[in-house]
């Protein structure tokens, strides 16, 4: 008896320990709730010249990638219609960006794709989403590797999410997710 009174804070201590561990999805409400993004995600920053990019816009105007920095959150999709996995997470970005237009801006960007097939599969889906072909070279930390490929980056260009395969975007932690960074 004597030691469990004595060490009664330690037991405590390793008791909550292994819940943490144990518990499925306690460590991810954990990071999710109190840590913040930046711990979670390593604070990777993409650098003004990784933003310059020249973007020819397909279904809206033309621009440069740097013209999004510094306003509001960003869905930086690299995708192309060559590309099965891709094309099925489509729909839920549409979803997505129909609910959070106003909250982020969306950059999908074609890649190693011609024109006149990314106008058509747009047309042919009815997809509004603002997609773009790089006019200049892609460099740095968001040079895809596969594809699709998706970056949440925040309105100073820090790596808030990346995801490197397929993704349903329309969830409901997606949206919160969102709704939390755009406070």
């Amino acid at each position: 008896m004597i030691f469990f009174k004595k060490n009664i804070i330690y037991l405590v201590l390793l008791v909550l320990l292994a819940f943490f561990a144990f518990v499925p999805g306690v460590r991810t409400y954990v990071q999710q709730h109190f840590l913040p993004v930046a711990a979670v995600q390593d604070a990777v920053m993409v650098n003004e010249a990784d933003y310059d990019i020249k973007l020819k816009g397909i279904n809206t105007t033309s621009t440069n990638m740097k013209n999004f920095r510094g306003k509001k959150l960003v869905f930086l999709n690299f995708w192309g219609t060559w590309c099965k996995p891709c094309r099925e997470e489509w729909p839920t970005i549409q979803k997505l960006y129909d609910s959070k237009k106003g909250e982020m801006d969306f950059v999908l960007i074609a890649m190693m794709d011609k024109e006149e097939d990314v106008r058509k599969f747009l047309q042919e889906n009815n997809y509004t989403v603002p997609v773009y072909i790089a006019e200049s070279p892609i460099n740095g930390k968001i040079l895809p590797k596969v594809f699709p490929t998706t970056f949440v980056l925040d309105k100073n260009g820090r790596i808030l999410m990346k995801e490197t395969s397929t993704k349903d975007w329309n969830t409901e932690s997606v949206h919160q997710f969102i709704d939390k960074l755009s406070q």
